[in-house]
């Protein structure tokens, strides 16, 4: 096995690495939520204006044409460089690549260059409070009247609602039909009447999603992706992109944590040694750097597959299981490690420098977010390992 790059990749790295060092912001993110926005949107607008923006995209549409391999050395060095996510985050990894593979001429003429350059930002309109893990329970309706959809229904934890421009949505269009039939993939602009936003404060004291409502929302017929009532297997589309390659990325931050908890180990004392002297923390970072490792080696299996030529299946459900469950683990180590100062939040004049409370509190949600983690373990059950339904 040679997990070794190319030449002409690591020449690529090279090149990104170069460029991140010479153009990324010197200032911090700020820490407000809506000065943090608008700071990931001028840094989005950078990159599109280097040519780092949506790399995996095909050149025609702006994109670099990017292989397998180069999207993960991107996903690599940009969590190397600690980079901020783009502020378009949705629109790039999934809204645009669904309207490349099934949206009309009009539509990628309309929408695909203003998500790449950030001049319109995207939400995703899917779960409702009572059809998350169970999306094809939804029931958001729209009845076609003349030229338009009039929507009416909620959705909830839409991430960035509150900054969106327009909105991926699903909606039931034959309520006769099964479930999983009679949805329609519609387009949806988020400035038009009777749509209202609430966002939800979360643990963190933050709110990065909200609860959306549309209340008689007259959407237009050319809006919609694909045909009426085949917005199931437009929204499969999107939720494949939704588990890209990006998972390298999260690899190197959650390293990044790891390496943190080691230098404070080392640093820091606890009845008159240092923490690192400590057999049972060195134990569980040990075992931490193990199931880092294992997480890196799992990933690389998967893009070998794709490489082959294996199309993406049901087994990406192992890397969101794997590094959701690993990060929360993690940290609740890291602040098991600071003891009582683990109580106080950034901005405390006896907090321990980092922000290792805030990545605690938001850990949780990513056992939650994109299939919950026991969503995740039926999938591999059923479809990897073909377990009987329970």
């Amino acid at each position: 096995m040679d997990l070794r790059f190319s030449p002409e990749d690591e020449q690529y790295r090279l090149q990104l690495r170069a460029w991140l060092e010479a153009n990324m912001p010197t200032d911090p993110l700020p820490e407000a939520q809506h000065a943090a926005f608008a700071y990931r949107r001028a840094w989005q607008r950078q990159l599109y204006e280097g040519g780092w923006v949506g790399i995996h995209w095909p050149k025609e549409y702006g994109g670099q044409g990017a292989t397998l391999i180069q999207q993960a050395i991107y996903a690599q060095e940009m969590a190397r460089a600690r980079a901020s996510h783009p502020a378009n985050s949705l629109g790039i990894s999934i809204v645009g690549p669904t309207l490349i593979a099934h949206g009309t001429e009009a539509q990628k003429k309309r929408f695909i260059p203003k998500i790449l350059n950030a001049d319109e930002i995207w939400c995703q309109g899917f779960s409702e409070p009572n059809s998350g893990s169970d999306l094809a329970s939804l029931q958001t309706r729209a009845v076609l009247d003349g030229d338009a959809f009039v929507v009416n229904g909620q959705k909830i934890w839409t991430s960035l609602g509150h900054y969106a421009d327009w909105c991926i949505l699903l909606v039931r269009t034959d309520s006769d039909a099964p479930k999983h039939r009679g949805i329609t993939y519609l387009l949806v602009d988020m400035h038009s009447p009777g749509i209202t936003v609430r966002p939800l404060k979360q643990i963190t004291g933050q709110a990065e999603f909200n609860e959306t409502f549309f209340d008689s929302v007259r959407v237009p017929r050319q809006n919609v992706v694909g045909a009426i009532n085949e917005g199931w297997r437009i929204a499969m589309t999107t939720l494949t992109y939704e588990r890209g390659i990006s998972s390298l990325g999260t690899q190197v931050r959650i390293k990044q944590h790891l390496d943190a908890m080691i230098g404070y180990a080392c640093k820091a004392h606890h009845n008159g040694q240092t923490l690192s002297k400590d057999p049972v923390l060195r134990q569980a970072l040990a075992e931490a750097h193990i199931r880092v490792e294992i997480m890196l080696l799992n990933i690389y299996r998967g893009i070998t597959n794709r490489l082959r030529g294996q199309p993406p299946g049901p087994e990406a459900s192992l890397d969101k299981l794997y590094w959701s469950e690993l990060d929360k683990w993690m940290q609740e180590l890291g602040i098991s490690m600071q003891g009582p100062y683990s109580q106080l939040m950034r901005g405390s004049k006896h907090a321990i420098p980092g922000d290792w409370q805030h990545s605690f509190l938001w850990s949780r949600a990513g056992t939650i977010y994109s299939g919950t983690s026991e969503i995740q373990k039926n999938i591999i059950g059923e479809r990897v390992l073909g377990l009987p339904k329970g």
